[in-house]
């Protein structure tokens, strides 16, 4: 069975790659991921305890 017209064409075309290197391929992926993560919160600080009445680091005084 003869091949038509326009499977020749597209056989006898070579595939066309765009000069994009591996390198800068993943570069622009970390960038994307880099701006696109948003910022990390801050760690929250504790509050100082209020001091309440009664021992003191522990101790109890001597009945």
């Amino acid at each position: 069975m003869p091949a038509t017209e326009s499977s020749r064409r597209t056989e006898a075309r070579p595939q066309s790659f765009t000069g994009v290197s591996m390198r800068d391929l993943l570069a622009a992926g970390e960038a994307a991921a880099a701006i696109s993560t948003p910022p990390r919160a801050p760690e929250p600080h504790p509050r100082p305890q209020p001091r309440l009445a009664g021992p003191v680091n522990g101790h109890r005084e001597a009945a």
